[in-house]
């Protein structure tokens, strides 16, 4: 797909020339096509090509969610704003319409043509309405009046029952009737809400099949059975559709007083905001199709009319109804360092030296065992650590809940705002403080993104602190499946700069001193700047220079400009971006020195990392914030430097690694398209991850 983004005349050199940089959601959407042809890998097994083609759905979900909510918001309030790229909000939409048209209508040949094929040939069947064999017909019949009818609620439409306000992103009916009801009403038309508490994939059980595994959706039996809800009437037509809403949360920071409670009435609101996309199925008349876009103020270029099912993220149930362990990723088990293994109490380990985990390759569970070591040993005094994505009922939870059932002083730092995790927080919290946690809920106006945990222990010496710091969240599920460095230590000048973050966070007063960490928004974003100056500095002065950079998005505008400054000046620039990147690579005497790289494999690619050359005196840093101006000025984040010169060696190799990739890696063409690679000829293939699981996973 090179055609995603007009063609930017290479000549311009001037660094504020809007044809230099891409636009944030078209770029975004290009990371999404890139996780959707990942279902077209056969190098990946088939489940998990089915699960990046629903993951594929699930982003574009929450793209329209919010970014395209946020477009169309800025557009009806006259709040237009344009970026580096010079694109309004207008034109954005315009271009993102004809894309998505054009990745939905592949994504549903994929579906169609490739991967439900493909599941057919290794026994798994999604069983259609037309093919049902007698015996599956009668189960049908049975579980439909058992489990659907009593939570089905079918609601005619007439002057006493209007359209109703309906879900997001739920899977609805329109169905097309003809007749008198039992009140002599002749409406012509209703509305099916399919149950949200059903499974939209039902496993047919073994003895209704010849074998293999058999599943059937929800929508085909509501359709098989839908004229047994309107008896006594003819059902003409029934059609699926679903309806996309705005689900991004405004919150006045001005008029708040408590933000919990604020948060708690604003939930609800997610659930019914603004209309921004219709999904229909693609047989659905057009009189219909307008009818429904005219209840949701919504116009044609907001219209998606696809081949299957209307709700294909719910197609992610798949793995677990089937027990085919030979059609997905081979089981492994998370390595853990000789250190860790040797001790038996964690702290230990951490005093005699730093510690640094990859996750999934190597195990999450020295972060549990180390709140759980320190919830029950009496010379822990105190551990306060940020939850930003974690789950009321996580085991990091239970040891909290623990610790402050001890007697310890426990303190949480709880960022409700995480976006779509707002309830779950809100929960976690009120766990936590009653179980005498200090639950405080970080800065306003600020998310609290940083990844902390101090634990105080009394020793013979005198108090020491404990730290972890980490680059992604403190969820167990996750770090099965992002890859996030974790770091520990007892370095007395970091433990107390994350003392003094922690103070600002729960206390008042003017920014503190910080030695060691970059702390955003205070110092990160200008240390960033001055690392990249430094480069150029040494390659002016004679030396070479390079920067390697891994983050998931690049969209700040100072450190774009920054870079481009460094690559005219002749410093080599890496940038391993996972998904959005705003500049362009590649620009003869611009950005020539500057490649882009984005991996997508099996793991999702989470690690925050800098690598500045330094006049060969290398520096490496872990961070948890990714380069755009949410996570640089607006939100708090730590990074820190991975000082211990084999660590920082293992890492630097680990990420020189990224840019050899040669299977799972895609460059970026100036124009702003991207290009897979793959090995030369007569060159091995090498893929980052498997080296990783071979390097790290225990053996």
């Amino acid at each position: 797909m090179n055609d995603l983004v007009v063609e930017t005349p290479q000549e311009n050199l001037d660094i504020n020339a809007h044809a230099n940089y891409l636009n944030r959601e078209l770029s975004h959407l290009q990371f999404n096509y890139r996780v959707l042809r990942q279902a077209l890998d056969e190098t990946h097994p088939v489940l998990n090509r089915m699960l990046f083609c629903c993951i594929f759905s699930s982003n574009m979900d929450e793209f329209f969610e919010i970014r395209v909510a946020g477009l169309r918001q800025q557009i009806k309030y006259g709040r237009e704003s344009i970026g580096p790229d010079g694109l309004s909000p207008s034109e954005v939409l315009q271009e993102v319409d004809r894309i998505v048209h054009q990745f939905v209508e592949e994504q549903y040949k994929i579906l169609n043509e490739v991967l439900i094929p493909e599941l057919e040939k290794n026994n798994i069947r999604f069983v259609r309405r037309m093919d049902w064999t007698e015996k599956q017909s009668e189960w049908v019949a049975k579980y439909f009046e058992e489990e659907i009818v009593p939570v089905i609620n079918p609601i005619g439409l007439d002057p006493s029952h209007p359209f109703p306000r309906l879900v997001n992103k739920s899977l609805n009916f329109i169905v097309s009737l003809e007749g008198k009801d039992a009140f002599g009403r002749e409406t012509g038309m209703a509305i099916v809400p399919a149950p949200r508490s059903l499974p939209r994939l039902v496993r047919f059980p073994d003895d209704v099949c010849e074998g293999g595994d058999n599943i059937v959706f929800l929508s085909s039996m509501i359709h098989a059975h839908v004229e047994e809800l309107f008896p006594g009437m003819q059902v003409k037509g029934c059609y699926q559709f679903r309806l996309t809403r705005n689900a991004d949360l405004e919150l006045e920071d001005d008029d708040m007083v408590d933000l919990a409670s604020t948060l708690r009435g604003e939930l609800l609101s997610r659930r019914f905001g603004d209309a921004v996309r219709l999904e229909v199925v693609d047989n659905c008349p057009q009189e219909l199709v307008s009818f429904l876009l005219r209840e949701f103020n919504l116009t044609d270029s907001e219209l998606y009319r696809v081949d299957g099912p209307v709700n294909l993220t719910r197609l992610m149930a798949l793995g677990r109804l089937v027990n085919r362990s030979d059609l997905e990723y081979p089981a492994f088990t998370p390595g853990l360092p000789k250190a860790l293994k040797s001790k038996e109490k964690i702290l230990d380990a951490i005093k005699e030296k730093d510690c640094l985990l990859l996750h999934p390759y190597e195990s999450f569970t020295p972060v549990i065992d180390l709140l759980r070591q320190a919830a029950k040993d009496p010379n822990v005094i105190a551990i306060k650590q940020t939850l930003y994505r974690t789950g009321a009922d996580s085991e990091i939870v239970a040891a909290l809940v623990d610790a402050a059932r001890r007697g310890k002083e426990v303190t949480a730092v709880i960022e409700l705002r995480a976006r779509f995790d707002e309830e779950e927080n809100l929960e976690l919290a009120s766990r936590l403080q009653e179980a005498g946690v200090v639950v405080v809920y970080g800065v306003v106006g600020f998310k609290t993104h940083a990844k902390m945990i101090m634990v105080v222990r009394r020793e013979e010496s005198g108090l020491r602190r404990y730290v972890h710091l980490g680059t992604g969240n403190y969820h167990a599920g996750n770090a099965r499946l992002y890859s996030d460095y974790s770091f520990l230590t007892c370095d007395d000048a970091i433990t107390n700069d994350v003392h003094r973050i922690f103070q600002q966070l729960t206390g008042m007063g003017k920014a503190l001193k910080i030695k060691k960490l970059f702390h955003a928004p205070f110092t990160l974003h200008d240390k960033m700047l001055e690392l990249v100056d430094r480069e150029i500095t040494h390659v002016q002065n004679g030396n070479s220079g390079y920067i390697l950079i891994k983050v998931n998005a690049l969209t700040e505008p100072k450190v774009m400009k920054a870079l481009i400054k460094a690559s005219q000046a002749g410093v080599k620039v890496d940038l391993v971006i996972r998904g959005i990147c705003c500049l362009r690579p590649g620009i003869p005497g611009l950005t020539e020195n500057i490649r882009v790289r984005s991996i997508i494999g099996r793991f999702l690619e989470h690690t925050r990392v800098f690598l500045f050359n330094n006049n060969d005196q290398r520096e490496v840093y872990c961070a948890s914030a990714d380069w755009m101006t949410r996570n640089l000025v607006n939100r708090v984040e730590t990074c820190f430097p991975v000082e211990n010169k084999k660590l920082a060696n293992r890492v630097a190799e680990e990420l020189e690694w990224y840019m050899q990739d040669n299977c799972m890696s895609w460059a970026m063409n100036p124009d702003g398209s991207y290009t897979q690679l793959q090995p030369g000829e007569g060159e091995e293939r090498f893929s980052v991850q498997s080296a990783l699981l071979e390097k790290l996973a225990a053996k």
